[in-house]
């Protein structure tokens, strides 16, 4: 059975590398572009244990179990800034590239998250990459997936073959969260909360995580709305303390975007915060869908400046009063 015959949600990807397979033009680069959640890295190494393995069951159990030479996965680091090192680019990672394929037809080279990994801040090992991406070797492959792809240098995309990934849809959602173990009665909140992305179903899936991140929500939307400076300060600095800061401001994104679907005259049982119907209604009334959207962006430039290391302090004093100039 084919590895990519197990993804889910995603046929335009999947038929688009399975043509690619047929056709014997399987790109020298990918970039797998789409909401973190979705499946980008489980898709990248199913297609390359497509390729490699050929149906082999022992080297699918080696791939899966990350052993095999010709299937290498290359996350972010785990601590400072998580961006890859030149000099382990140079020294560890594109050397291999040099001699592969080892045992198998093809090589695959997988980053999840290449946007942390060579964050256009720091260049050196972008460049580094770029300069294998532009002299690649035959059956030397390279997968790159990212939830930001214009965090990525305009070069490097220009040498990828772009891969589109969407949202999961709510059935898929719920097989994940029924896997897990979810309880039933927190499966549908954190389903309508986590805009198709299974890590964050997951994040709001645990006890009380819903109606707590929702009480928050409205009431940061209530300090942007009414606060002075002192209370927007103080409220900066709550949050900046808190463990789920990136889930609760993605859950106040969610919000904002329900306030641009509602006015637009999506059905709110089609929306993240369809059990709260009357504070969207109510405070729908008091902001233009252009602020609101422009809310969203403000706050998705947060997140993206907190995952590069940005100071948090300093980016929710700049979100908080960002969001509360905006009407």
């Amino acid at each position: 059975m084919s590895a990519l015959a197990s993804v889910s949600a995603q046929e335009g990807a999947v038929r688009a590398l399975v043509r690619a397979r047929e056709h014997g033009r399987i790109a020298s680069a990918y970039l797998f572009d789409g909401p973190s959640g979705v499946g980008k890295e489980s898709t990248a190494i199913s297609f390359a244990t497509d390729i490699v393995a050929g149906g082999d069951p022992h080297i699918v159990e080696r791939i899966e179990s990350e052993s095999h030479p010709d299937v290498r996965v290359f996350r972010p680091r785990d601590e400072g800034k998580r961006n890859i090192q030149v000099e382990v680019l140079r020294s560890e990672i594109l050397p291999l590239a040099q001699f592969a394929p080892f045992e198998a037809g093809s090589t695959f080279f997988i980053f999840p998250e290449a946007d942390v990994s060579f964050p256009t801040f720091q260049p050196e090992a972008a460049n580094a990459l770029l300069k294998t991406l532009e002299e690649p070797r035959p059956n030397v492959h390279f997968i790159l997936t990212s939830e930001r792809p214009d965090s990525l240098l305009p070069t490097i995309r220009s040498r990828c073959q772009r891969v589109r990934f969407g949202r999961l849809p709510s059935a898929v959602l719920r097989n994940i969260l029924e896997s897990e173990g979810v309880p039933e009665a927190s499966i549908g909140p954190a389903i309508a909360l986590s805009a198709g992305r299974a890590d964050v179903a997951l994040a709001l899936a645990t006890d009380g995580a819903v109606d707590a991140l929702t009480a928050l929500v409205l009431s940061v939307d209530d300090a942007v709305r009414g606060s002075g400076p002192g209370a927007l300060v103080e409220l900066s600095e709550q949050l900046a303390r808190r463990d789920d800061l990136e889930l609760a401001l993605l859950t106040l994104q969610t919000y904002y975007r329900d306030l641009v679907l509602s006015s637009l005259g999506l059905p709110l049982e089609d929306l993240g915060f369809s059990t709260r119907r009357e504070d969207l209604e109510a405070r729908g009334a008091s902001v233009s869908p252009s602020a609101a959207a422009a809310r969203v962006s403000l706050i998705h430039e947060c997140v993206q400046s907190m995952r590069q290391n940005a100071n948090r302090q300093v980016a929710l004093d700049s979100l908080l009063f960002g969001l509360r100039n905006l009407r």
